[in-house]
């Protein structure tokens, strides 16, 4: 996905995004802090893929895996695909995707893609203090394939980005976890996403679609969405909690920007199936509120495609756009494309911490 955005055009509408909602308290009283009213439940259709154009004279082929999306919280109405020529495929384990491959000689414009209608809920993990959260040697003990299939590095065929093994990521976070004097796992990895937010920088890459290893991040200190959760998975997994990568959407009125964010696995019952989401690339100056509104927390404006398996090959995966061959003089051009329409802010509240580190929306 990181190929096909469109940052450059879009990066006064994406740091909207990821600076929209509750970033300034509202009202603090005594020990309670109450954040501003913000969207909690949206319903919207989205429509995104890629518009390719064929002309010339000549063969060619094209490939196109498009990701169904999926909420944590709220329900997908409708699915259409644009172009009925597909299949449907499973990929990186758990991953639905509607799939073209185009073989043709005749000049044409394919619009390759999904519509879908959807309404999505904030999602919140309530207890800061992870009460219910297994350990990190209960995670080992009892999820010890989550543990093989979540605390590995991963690469493509030149770069490791996401690295575990990285020395010094090992001394970071062990650091933290023997700081904290914890196995909590809720807890170290809400003091590792401390560490995040108060040495790394939210930083577009203006001019490149690079992404960065975690090792360059952890060294230059700024990265983009991908960046961050990269750091922030290698962090997690070198201490033994299982992490992985979502990739997606930021949706708002009339525009979906893709996007990248993390699950950390606590177990407990907490969350989902244990799997708590955390968004790495928030912009706010004050880390108990990035604490507040992003550990824990995935918002409505959150769309998923993507699931890491913890794989090569899911890394590749994510990574990947349209692909396409050309023979003789055929000419392709492609042009991703996300519209958002017919958006309804269903509800809206304010997010509440009480004394007790409980966060609700009221």
């Amino acid at each position: 996905m990181k190929k096909i955005t469109k940052f450059i055009g879009f990066i006064f509408v994406f740091i909207t995004l990821i600076t929209a909602g509750c970033l300034d308290i509202f009202s603090s009283d005594g020990n309670k802090i109450t954040y501003e009213s913000h969207p909690t439940s949206i319903l919207y259709t989205i429509s995104y893929g890629y518009l390719v154009n064929c002309t010339g004279i000549g063969n060619y082929e094209i490939n196109y895996n498009c990701d169904e999306p999926e909420v944590l919280s709220g329900s997908i109405l409708s699915i259409i695909a644009h172009d009925n020529n597909y299949t449907s495929k499973i990929m990186a384990t758990f991953n639905k995707m509607k799939a073209w491959n185009i073989r043709e000689g005749i000049s044409n414009e394919w619009d390759l893609g999904i519509t879908s209608t959807i309404s999505c809920n904030s999602f919140l993990v309530s207890d800061l203090e992870g009460k219910n959260a297994l350990t990190i040697s209960e995670i080992k003990q009892d999820y010890p394939d989550k543990v093989l299939q979540y605390t590995q590095a991963q690469s493509n065929e030149t770069t490791v980005f996401i690295n575990p093994n990285n020395l010094e990521i090992v001394n970071i976070a062990s650091n933290i976890y023997n700081e904290l004097n914890s196995e909590n796992a809720f807890l170290v990895a809400k003091e590792l996403f401390r560490w995040l937010k108060q040495t790394t920088n939210y930083q577009i890459h203006i001019g490149s679609n690079i992404v960065q290893s975690a090792g360059t991040t952890l060294n230059c200190k700024t990265g983009d969405c991908d960046d961050l959760s990269f750091l922030y998975i290698s962090l997690c997994r070198s201490i033994g909690i299982p992490a992985r990568f979502i990739r997606g959407f930021l949706v708002e009125e009339n525009i979906a920007i893709p996007h990248a964010w993390v699950e950390v696995f606590v177990g407990g019952g907490i969350g989902i199936n244990g799997w708590i989401p955390v968004e790495c690339a928030g912009t706010s100056s004050k880390v108990d509120t990035e604490i507040h509104q992003n550990f824990g927390i995935e918002s409505s404006e959150h769309l998923r495609l993507f699931e890491d398996d913890g794989s090569n090959e899911s890394l590749i995966i994510s990574l990947s756009a349209i692909t396409y061959s050309t023979y003789g003089t055929r000419k392709i051009e492609a042009e991703f494309n996300a519209e958002v329409t017919s958006y309804t802010i269903a509800k809206t509240n304010q997010l509440v911490i009480d004394e007790n580190g409980i966060r609700q929306y009221t």
